[in-house]
């Protein structure tokens, strides 16, 4: 009788553990194809949606009234001003490359992400073009600092340029290079100019506070510079990639199995 009891407490005890923790691959049949599909909606959202276009300009057009404030009160004795933006899911919208992959059930990768952008055919973000040529007419300059590899220099100028974006020259375009992170490049920036606008699709385009942080770190910070935007920092929408994954639901770690991204996906879900 003792032994049946024990069996059947270490029975429960083996369940309720395990099932605290991530499956393995061999537990379920999930593969990374579903794992890249449950962005579909996502990236469906953005290519379809009014209510996207409608936050994008809202974002622009928040930012064209704060921009006015800036010019107003800015002093010839001062540096000449510039604003910082991000590139992708910014001002280029690269939705159709994860599409591509979405559908093909396949994840990023740095050689497909080269091949998209090498195209040189990511169209301006909704109300993008129209801010950024208002912040030229006001003599205001940009700066665009970005992740992209630094090999994506020519093509991402190229993009730029095609799409119609100010300052699309190699001085005013700052990518990825090895041991350069965002931080130092806005330092290079603010050397010369009074930067008093960022512009991004990701908390780590604002400020270096926000970087590789957990999940909860991420939504205290934000409650903290809760005041900052729509002023300073004026965000765009991109429900299809970014830190809040890499860094808080995935907590930095690219190793997971696609079944334990399953588990942990469903496990972040707030249900009832």
């Amino acid at each position: 009788m003792r032994i049946q009891y024990f069996a059947v407490t270490l029975s429960i005890i083996s369940f309720v553990s395990c099932k605290n923790l991530p499956p393995q691959e061999n537990q379920t049949s999930i593969t990374s194809k579903n794992i890249e599909e449950y962005a579909l909606q996502g990236i469906l959202w953005q290519q379809t949606a009014g209510e996207y276009k409608a936050l994008c300009y809202q974002a622009f057009n928040a930012a064209k009234l704060q921009l006015e404030k800036e010019i107003e009160n800015h002093s010839a004795s001062e540096k000449p001003l510039a604003i910082i933006t991000d590139i992708d899911e910014t001002v280029l919208d690269n939705s159709p490359y994860q599409a591509t992959q979405a559908k093909a059930g396949e994840s990023y990768t740095s050689e497909t992400w080269t091949a998209w952008g090498n195209q040189e055919s990511a169209k301006a973000v909704p109300g993008a073009l129209e801010f950024f040529n208002f912040v030229k007419s006001k003599g205001v300059q940009v700066f665009y600092i970005s992740d992209r590899y630094d090999s994506q220099n020519e093509a991402t100028l190229n993009n730029l340029k095609k799409a119609g974006f100010p300052n699309a020259e190699a001085d005013h375009i700052l990518l990825k290079q090895k041991g350069v992170d965002k931080e130092k490049r806005r330092q290079i920036v603010l050397e010369k100019h009074k930067v008093v606008m960022y512009l991004g699709d990701n908390l780590s385009d604002f400020s270096k506070i926000f970087d590789k942080q957990t999940l909860d770190a991420r939504n205290s910070l934000t409650e903290n510079e809760k005041d900052e935007f729509g002023k300073r920092f004026i965000v765009l929408p991109n429900p299809m990639y970014g830190a809040w994954q890499t860094d808080g639901i995935y907590e930095g770690n690219y190793n997971w199995t696609p079944a334990q991204k399953d588990s942990i996906i469903r496990a972040k879900l707030n249900s009832y």
